[in-house]
């Protein structure tokens, strides 16, 4: 009798987490909307057991990839059993789901609090980016299970609202961070709109690159400077000057026999 009570409410419990999910269907947020007047669509609320599986499966996925790794190995990583995880996610996809919602709000929430105190355009841009750029291992875990989320998108429904609405927001905010430069003329841009679909397509272009560096770690940086004056760049019509030299793995060299450059390695 008490092995059929625990089944009823694990089902019960997952069926209410199911249609919770399901909220990813909700509409495209649009890029101009005032912040006041649109809902955090990517937001839910979750227990402290929920919020522990949840970061647990996060680190997992960052690591292995998030259709790779097993069920198994996120339950061990939350030291907890697969029939928990089970209770509270019902499915390995809903668990994957769920953290998707989580880490995309924690981004998106990130990048609005970096600039809500501040006026000055150019100023919103460099604390958007340094938001953005936070730390390598993070970003790498991120974008690893974020390019995961976009393949898996393309064949699942619940999965492309999650990352169309995720899109959205992210376009939503970019467009926030734009406005006041664009109201008074500092950025000369055509639409706002537009403006935060190109900036979100150098940010995620560039990620895209870094990601496949073999010196990813050192070369954090230099990204983010070369993401920050192209942003800037496209923003003010104006070249940025200065930035962080990229070390390169090989030095040029003119040979005083021949004139010919000379490849040497730097180890």
């Amino acid at each position: 009798m008490l092995d059929l009570q625990i089944e009823r409410r694990a089902e019960i419990r997952a069926n209410y987490l199911f249609t919770q999910l399901s909220r990813s269907r909700l509409p495209m947020i649009e890029s101009g909307q005032h912040p006041q007047e649109r809902e955090n669509l990517l937001h839910e609320d979750h227990s402290a057991p929920e919020i522990h599986i949840i970061r647990s499966a996060y680190r997992v996925m960052g690591e292995k990839g998030v259709y790779r790794v097993p069920l198994q190995d996120i339950a061990d990583a939350a030291e907890v059993s697969k029939s928990v995880l089970l209770y509270y996610f019902k499915s390995k996809e809903n668990l994957v789901l769920t953290v998707m919602r989580w880490v995309l709000n924690q981004i998106a929430e990130r990048i609005r609090a970096s600039v809500s105190h501040v006026n000055e355009p150019e100023k919103r841009i460099r604390l958007m980016i340094d938001t953005i750029f936070s730390d390598p291992l993070q970003n790498r875990r991120f974008y690893l299970t974020y390019i995961g989320l976009i393949g898996h998108a393309a064949s699942s429904d619940s999965f492309g609202h999650l990352s169309a609405t995720f899109r959205s927001t992210v376009n939503a905010i970019y467009a926030e961070v734009i406005r006041d430069g664009y109201d008074s003329k500092t950025f000369k841009v055509r639409d706002i709109a537009e403006a935060a679909t190109v900036i979100r397509a150098i940010i995620e272009g560039l990620y895209i690159q870094w990601l496949q560096e073999e010196d990813w770690k050192r070369l954090h940086a230099w990204y983010k400077d070369a993401c920050l004056a192209a942003v800037l760049t496209y923003l003010t019509g104006e070249v940025e000057d200065g930035g962080l030299q990229r070390a390169s793995s090989a030095t040029t060299e003119q040979s005083p026999d021949s004139g010919r450059a000379v490849i040497h390695g730097t180890g």
